[in-house]
């Protein structure tokens, strides 16, 4: 099973270095992984970036959407392939079963809360949807929504009303970000007595923009209103505690910013709220504890893949999750005051760190943004999200663990470029 010369060679003209391509099987070799030192300079974060295989010379800023999965996680993932691949005897998969669980307990681990509150999904868009097929709503029932939510927790809800006859109330975005009481007192103005759900985003795919999602929720348990927070853009690069925020459910992905696998995620359900929700889902092989075990017969399932984002979060438990946010915090700072000096960029994201974290959304003065992230892409082997549309278009940048300060240059170089000379 090792690699074909041929492949070897393609892999080696892609500029993967040839440490990661030594392998037996699915095993890459990757230099190992520093112990965090007090002070983690560019040199530290450079070893990080060679825990990945991305191309030499691409620069990518785009953990909003989709991040590379890190060196633990291929290696367990492709080991893990391998070994159900030889051996697909349910003795075998039994074993899997068992690593399935292993996850589970680390994702409690690492959101301080229990594994009888763990669904593992396939990703945030699945999690949402679970919560807005699994509670009993009716006419007469209102669900307080935020208009800026991923479309898996504003779209859902509105088709849903549509069938079962409840009613959405919609607080507006308001741009610059208007700070978090603003968001507090909206809210609340939109609760009443017949208000049974509010859901709302932690972090903003659009622009960035945080909210108080841990006074939402209390205000929340206080009236007896089911809150579900989606946090597909914050797991994996704030420190998130749902033992302090205790929402009723919270939602997240793994190939985001925990640079874990595709088509892995979870759906947290308090314990407090087991009774209030029913699977909308049934088929075979649950999960082995609380919720998971009603919850989660989803069939067959990618359990390679399922270990493997275990992987993903001892990986940034290694580095230290407090020090992941700040050096994307530190980058995303960075690339702010890069663009608030060029001539003609209206920047979307507030500065403020309280209100933003690491997505950064700018219009490029005159220049049509689609063309603009083609060239990034095409001429300067950077990787943006063009955002189209009439709401806040542009670039979007989300700088992550694996960029550095020279990418972040690099950017902001090439942008000044087109600016002042046109596309």
């Amino acid at each position: 099973m090792d690699i074909s010369r041929r492949d070897f060679g393609r892999l080696a003209a892609l500029g993967v270095p040839a440490a990661c391509l030594e392998r037996s099987g699915f095993d890459f070799k990757f230099p190992p992984l520093p112990s965090t030192p007090p002070v983690a300079d560019e040199k530290f974060w450079d070893v990080i970036r060679q825990q990945f295989i991305l191309e030499p010379g691409l620069s990518v800023m785009n953990a909003a959407n989709l991040c590379p999965s890190s060196a633990p996680v291929l290696e367990s993932m492709y080991r893990n392939t391998r070994d159900v691949d030889t051996d697909p005897s349910m003795d075998n998969r039994i074993r899997m079963s068992e690593g399935k669980e292993t996850t589970r307990k680390l994702l409690a681990e690492f959101l301080r809360v229990t594994p009888d509150e763990i669904v593992i999904t396939r990703n945030t868009s699945e999690s949402n949807n679970l919560v807005s097929s699994g509670i009993d709503l009716k006419p007469g029932d209102e669900v307080i929504v935020f208009s800026d939510n991923h479309p898996s927790n504003l779209q859902a809800w509105q088709e849903k009303a549509k069938r079962f006859g409840f009613t959405i109330r919609t607080v507006q975005q308001v741009n610059p970000h208007p700070g978090l009481e603003y968001y507090v007192q909206a809210f609340m103005r939109e609760m009443t007595s017949r208000t049974k759900v509010l859901a709302l985003t932690h972090l903003t795919s659009t622009v960035g923009d945080m909210l108080p999602v841990k006074e939402l929720c209390r205000i929340c348990a206080e009236r007896g209103i089911l809150s579900l927070v989606d946090g597909a853009q914050t797991l994996g690069v704030m420190d998130v505690d749902l033992g302090a925020i205790q929402p009723d459910f919270y939602s997240a992905s793994a190939h985001k910013w925990p640079c874990g696998p595709k088509e892995v995620g979870l759906l947290y359900i308090n314990k407090r709220s087991h009774s209030r929700i029913r699977g909308t889902i049934f088929s075979a092989y649950p999960g082995a504890v609380g919720i998971s075990k009603t919850f989660e017969g989803f069939g067959q399932r990618d359990e390679p893949a399922i270990i493997a984002f275990g992987e993903a979060l001892k990986f940034q438990d290694q580095i230290g999750r407090k020090r992941i946010e700040a050096r994307s915090r530190e980058l995303t700072q960075a690339l702010i005051a890069g663009l608030r000096e060029i001539d003609g960029v209206k920047i979307w994201t507030h500065a403020d760190p309280a209100r933003s974290l690491a997505v950064v959304s700018f219009l490029p003065g005159n220049l049509d943004p689609h063309k603009l992230g083609e060239a990034l892409y095409n001429t300067d082997r950077i990787g943006t999200m063009i955002r189209g549309g009439s709401d806040r278009s542009g670039l979007r940048l989300s700088p992550h663990l694996y960029n550095s300060m020279g990418e972040v240059e690099r950017v902001l170089d090439a942008l000044r470029r087109y600016v002042k000379t046109g596309l």
